[in-house]
Order: C-alpha cells, then sequence, then structure tokens
C-alpha cells in the first residue's frame, strides 16, 4: 500500500462524513424516541423501534392513540425524510467529489476560450 496524499486525504474525509453520518443518526433517533415516549407514553424500548422504522423509511409498529403523537409522527417522518437524503448526500460526497476530480481537466496557459 502507498503513502499516496490524495487517498490518504480522502479516507479521512470518508470517516469524518461517517462519523457525521453517526451524529446526525442518533440526534434524529433521540429526537423520535423522546417524542413518541411523551406523546404516547410509549416505552423507551417501543419508542426506540418506533422512532427507527420511521428513520429508516419502513413505518411506524405500535398503532399511534393520541392526537398529539399522530401530528408528532407525521412531523418526524418528514424530519426523517430529509435527514435520510442528508445522510445519503454526506456519506456519498466524497466518492462523487473524487469520481469528478478524475475528470478535472487544467486549461492550458495559451488557450483561449
Amino acid at each position: 500500500m502507498t503513502n499516496d496524499p490524495e487517498r490518504i486525504f480522502y479516507y479521512k474525509h470518508m470517516a469524518r462524513g461517517f462519523s457525521l453520518c453517526l451524529l446526525i443518526t442518533a440526534f434524529a433517533l433521540g429526537v423520535g424516541m423522546v417524542g413518541y415516549h411523551l406523546f404516547e407514553s410509549m416505552s423507551w424500548v417501543d419508542a426506540f423501534v418506533n422512532a427507527a422504522m420511521i428513520l429508516s423509511g419502513m413505518g411506524p409498529v405500535s398503532p399511534l392513540q393520541t392526537v398529539g403523537g399522530k401530528i408528532f409522527a407525521g412531523c418526524y417522518a418528514l424530519f426523517s425524510g430529509l435527514a435520510f437524503i442528508t445522510i445519503l448526500g454526506i456519506i456519498f460526497l466524497p466518492a462523487i467529489h473524487r469520481f469528478l476530480h478524475k475528470f478535472h481537466m487544467r486549461e492550458s496557459k495559451g488557450a483561449n476560450t
């Protein structure tokens, strides 16, 4: 394995993005757990399952009983969709950047544009 600075930078960028994605996921999961626990009086385990299923795009596991819980679940589902798209963007950004960097062409000094 070589000590290519570009490759090392790429792997550091990937690790930083992955760490950021873990933080975003933990925050989003925490918001969902607290919301389900407060609005639906679910146990922390049931709140975790429902929040994780909504965050992953699968949908709630337990039926919702309260109006507040239903409103929270709708808002949380919208938030989760945006969080999911953001997480995917962060994960794929270094690979896309590296891919596009391969096709970058420098202008020659004497060329007229």
